[in-house]
């Protein structure tokens, strides 16, 4: 049972395969390519509110990528930072001299990708504008938040793909008691799964409630 719990609250890895993609296919496949090296276009931006997905798909395009790409918080950004194949996240939390030391790397040519993540679009984003313009050089993507029915049904699909059905009420449940996050509700769903099958019970709302418990 411990196992079970550490399991409901442990995010898996993030990649592209279980990133859920509802409206923002687009953005994925884009950064999928990028990290192939497919495509002319050097930097990536996505865009959006909190818990929509960024920060799963930069580091997808990181893990995705050759050897030496890099995922790094704005916050802990650092001018040796700024080269190669580089996922930055929170871009806006970047320091005034930090935005300064990345403008003049993408001048120089110093990325061969450069996939950034911000809560804001380009033109109204919190950074210097020289540096926000250069950033919207490349292809932007809006990333939204899978609405509660998308969740729903791609949760639903889910234990089909796997053989099972989900009893009433245990997806809403999972809702508002675990992460929400589709990585971690994917992997919570495959943890109730096992807990099914070693205790000889279908999937029913007691028996998630008994899991959490």
């Amino acid at each position: 049972m411990r196992q079970l719990l550490l399991d409901f609250t442990r995010a898996p890895a993030p990649t592209f395969a279980n990133f859920v993609h509802g409206a923002n296919a687009e953005a994925a496949h884009a950064l999928e390519s990028a990290a192939r090296g497919e495509g002319a276009e050097r930097v990536i931006y996505i865009w959006g509110e909190s818990a929509a997905g960024k920060s799963h798909l930069l580091r997808a395009f990181v893990a995705a990528s050759r050897a030496g790409a890099r995922y790094v918080e704005g916050a802990s950004f650092e001018e040796a930072d700024a080269h190669g194949v580089l996922a930055l996240d929170d871009v806006e939390r970047l320091s005034e001299d930090r935005q300064v030391s990345l403008f003049n790397a993408f001048n120089q040519g110093a990325f061969e990708r450069l996939a950034v993540a911000a809560s804001a679009a380009p033109r109204d984003v919190a950074l210097r504008r020289d540096l926000a313009t250069r950033l919207a050089t490349g292809l932007t993507y809006r990333v939204a938040a899978l609405s509660d029915e998308e969740k729903c049904a791609a949760l639903a699909a889910h234990a089909r793909a796997r053989g099972f059905q989900l009893g009433e009420g245990v997806v809403g449940y999972l809702l508002t008691h675990a992460r929400r996050d589709m990585g971690s509700l994917m992997a919570a769903l495959d943890s109730l799964d096992r807990y099914s099958l070693e205790t000889g019970r279908p999937i029913t709302l007691p028996l998630l409630k008994e899991a959490l418990a």
